[in-house]
């Protein structure tokens, strides 16, 4: 069945936030906050280990530099939390404010940028099981645990991003195969791996970066490589 990976891995996610809710009052706050310190540094380390697969780490620095251009021009960053901050109007009190629209946008680029995501969708697509993202809904669920207790709601609607993203790359996922060569995988994931190690930044408070200024680039990164590496590219 296509399509069933990302409805496994929507469903994780709300099973997982809505558990986050119901046991986060129980968790004392000096054991969340490990958790998620724990959890940035892993998703650290993913994000360096797909950045160091790149053949030419010029690709993703270019990509991504000229994504994040375009990211501030479209001011993606301030969309995302213009979204969070309606949701939270809708759905929160107003004293939860910052940590509604925090949980929303940081949920919602970790369970939707990365490999996995793109992996996944071309395997959904293809009607076989849906193995990457039954393993990505695993990991998602039990992220979202702690996101949804720490954050409360606003991590939960990230699931509606998780159908949404995938749902929609799932929809064009063989096309999206036949488009990328493998050396554009190659860099697009190195690219997604920087956008992840940001994440994980965040999450440690390290340094706030503007996540979704970063998205343009995943799709910038590709096309410079099918420009300049590849033989039907204009200088390939």
């Amino acid at each position: 069945m296509r399509g069933l990976g990302t409805l496994i891995n929507t469903a994780t996610v709300l099973a997982g936030g809505g558990l986050g809710l119901l046991i986060g009052d129980r968790i004392p706050g000096r054991i969340r906050v490990i958790i998620v310190q724990v959890i940035g540094l892993v998703t650290i380390a993913i994000g360096l280990r797909d950045v160091m697969k790149t053949d030419n780490m010029v690709f993703p620095l270019i990509g991504m530099v000229l994504g994040s251009i375009v990211g501030e021009l479209l001011r993606i960053e301030d969309r995302l939390t213009s979204i969070g901050e309606t949701l939270r109007r809708r759905f929160s009190k107003p004293d939860n404010e910052s940590k509604f629209v925090t949980g929303f946008v940081t949920a919602t680029l970790l369970f939707c940028v990365g490999p996995l995501t793109i992996l996944g969708a071309i395997e959904d697509a293809s009607g076989n099981p849906p193995q990457l993202y039954i393993i990505k809904g695993a990991l998602d669920g039990f992220m979202m645990i702690i996101f949804s207790a720490l954050y409360g709601i606003g991590a939960i609607f990230s699931a509606a991003s998780v159908f949404i993203v995938q749902g929609s790359l799932t929809l064009f996922g063989t096309s999206l195969d036949a488009l990328l060569t493998e050396r554009m995988r190659l860099e697009l994931f190195a690219t997604g791996g920087l956008a992840v190690l940001a994440i994980g930044l965040n999450l440690l408070e390290i340094k706030k970066i503007r996540l979704g200024s970063l998205l343009p680039g995943l799709v910038i990164t590709p096309a410079l490589v099918w420009v300049f590496a590849t033989p039907n590219g204009i200088f390939g």
